[in-house]
């Protein structure tokens, strides 16, 4: 949820003859439960609102930003498992989470500038808006007079159902799914096989050339280099022989006489001063290391001689040899890949496609007879499903009704549309919430032929309903209480604490009976500053003790802060409420 939220020069500065306030500079101790903003008309308590939607991803545009400032921006600290939709969403995103105790900490951050340009934070790296609104839609759920973001579309109404169906819908669900996506395959191949056919068999026959090719070589792990090594010693073996020759007679020469290989000089040196060492143990080491010179000498003349008769005299016609097997190996290469491993890895899963595609006829009449099955058992599960999802949206409008009918629309009915549809990966329904406001109205979608404050009252309903199994961690109602008042108002005070107890809920309200059941009270109150049309009005937030809520309340009530009365009643609507939330406790 929103720990904190932090506003700067964000509001609209109206030059007409009624300006409208911008928050300047204001710390906002949001926290779980139930927190109310309230304010006089004009003074910007939308603002706050406003600041919700630029971190959820929501349009800015330079008239956001306090005139006299270049740049209006706005702060969030969200504390939340580190598992949670939305944190888990910023670290895929890229985002850096701190750490509090036992809870993540994400860091949010929207700039606009005067210029109408802006930047998004999320987690201490620079991200595009983009990223804000995935991160948003999994954080805060908005509803407004004109803008209600949750349930809105189909698929979310879709998966608020579902959710709301519990284990057992759920369990049919992935049953349903687990089918579809086996039928996807199944038909995607036999599609395949049935539209490719010529393609199949072209493809088929120029592998099979191929094969041919290639056991017709029979190309061995390595050949490549190891010929390419022979190669290049037979085409040279007259100098290797020359070479090997010479330095063997260097080492190990057979003449007699005065020899001057250097087996010969390493043992005379050696044998010099073997008859001198013991008289100086300082030579016994240089003896030695003669001594381990001298056999090493002796091993590489050996070696040598061996080495210079294995270069038969046939050199010509074995380098020819070689050569056309290269010539052989490289013809493959050129065609199938660069080097001989690579040829055969190439050949081993041709051969396995191959081995497929020559499978084909009796494939298809495997393939046709399981898509056939599949199709059945789809049908089956989707039915199961469609029944499930029916008894679901028959509770679900019953529950929302009952709460209608306590946020003063008694005769507004909710009705969730299951038709069948064309199945997909979600199932084979089409899910639609639909509103009668009132007798002889017929049902329509969610936000048409109902008024903001209907429809605000209508989501209300749902969000207490659906709190328990389908949340955000924070919800904001702008002037959900719009067009009621009294004990209807009260309602409206009392589901929303409802709600509450599930998840954060900010609400904008300017009745006093809905604000009476707050967790915390914030208040925006404006200043203006100058006169005329150079003037302007700023607006500031700040956080109420109970004697500021009963003036703030006796204000909402009366329009009188010092009025006895009211203060009297406020005093009567705040105990009202913590005896309230005392019972919920």
């Amino acid at each position: 949820m929103i720990e904190s939220l932090r506003i700067r020069s964000l509001g609209v500065i109206d030059e007409a003859e009624l300006p409208l306030g911008g928050i300047q500079d204001a710390e906002l101790p949001l926290g779980p439960g139930y927190t109310v903003v309230t304010g006089e008309t004009g003074a910007g308590k939308t603002m706050v609102v406003t600041a919700l939607g630029l971190l959820t991803g929501r349009r800015a545009d330079a008239g956001m930003v306090r005139r006299g400032a270049d740049r209006a921006v706005v702060e969030a600290t969200v504390l939340d498992d580190a598992a949670s939709p939305a944190l888990v969403e910023a670290v895929e995103s890229g985002a850096e989470l701190d750490e509090d105790g036992e809870k993540s900490v994400l860091y949010l951050s929207r700039t606009v500038s005067s210029e109408g340009r802006g930047r998004a934070h999320a987690g201490g790296r620079s991200v595009p808006v983009s990223t804000l609104g995935r991160i948003g839609e999994k954080l805060v759920a908005v509803h407004g007079q004109s803008d209600q973001l949750r349930l809105r579309g189909a698929a979310e109404q879709r998966a608020a159902l579902d959710a709301f169906g519990g284990a057992e819908l759920a369990a049919a669900l992935g049953e349903y799914q687990d089918v579809f996506s086996r039928l996807r395959a199944a038909s995607a191949e036999l599609q395949d096989i049935q539209e490719r056919g010529r393609e199949r068999a072209l493809e088929a026959e120029t592998l099979q050339s191929a094969l041919e090719e290639i056991d017709r070589v029979e190309p061995q792990p390595g050949e490549d280099e190891e010929l390419a090594t022979r190669a290049q010693r037979l085409a040279h073996v007259e100098e290797l022989r020359e070479g090997a020759t010479l330095a063997h007679a260097a080492l190990a020469g057979d003449e007699v006489g005065e020899s001057t290989d250097a087996v010969t000089l390493v043992d005379v040196a050696k044998r010099a001063l073997e008859a001198v060492d013991a008289d100086d143990p300082a030579l016994a080491e240089q003896t030695a290391r003669l001594r381990e010179v001298g056999y090493i000498l002796a091993d590489v003349a050996v070696e040598l001689a061996g080495y210079a008769e294995s270069l038969d005299a046939d050199g010509p016609a074995e380098l020819a040899a070689v050569e056309e097997r290269r010539a052989d190996l490289a013809g493959l290469q050129r065609r199938f890949a660069p080097t001989i491993d690579e040829v055969l890895a190439w050949a081993e899963t041709a051969r396995e496609r191959l081995a497929g595609l020559q499978d084909d006829p009796a494939r298809l009449e495997a393939l046709t007879e399981q898509v056939r099955q599949l199709e059945a058992l789809l049908l089956e599960k989707a039915n199961a499903l469609h029944a499930l999802r029916a008894a679901a949206a028959s509770t679900l409008a019953g529950r929302v009704d009952e709460e209608l009918h306590a946020l003063a629309m008694p005769q507004a009915r909710l009705k969730i549309d299951v038709a069948p549809s064309e199945p997909a990966a979600h199932g084979a329904d089409e899910i639609t919430f639909l509103l009668a406001p009132h007798p002889g109205a017929d049902p329509r979608p969610l936000g048409k032929g109902a008024s903001g404050g209907e429809l605000s009252r209508v989501m209300l309903a749902l969000e207490v309903v659906l709190a328990e199994v389908d949340p955000v961690p924070t919800f904001v109602f702008d002037e959900v209480d719009s067009g009621v008042g009294g004990e209807a108002a009260v309602e409206i005070g009392r589901r929303l604490a409802r709600l509450a107890r599930h998840v954060q809920v900010v609400v904008v309200t300017h009745l006093p009976q809905v604000a009476a059941f707050a967790d915390r009270h914030l208040n925006v109150t404006k200043t203006a500053h100058g006169e005329g049309q150079s003037g302007f009005t700023t607006s500031d937030v700040v956080t109420l003790d109970t004697e500021g809520r009963i003036t703030e309340l006796a204000r909402m009530l009366a329009g009188q802060a010092d009025s006895e009365a009211a203060r009297a009643h406020a005093k009567e609507l705040l105990e009202d409420g913590a005896r309230e939330a005392r019972q919920r406790s």
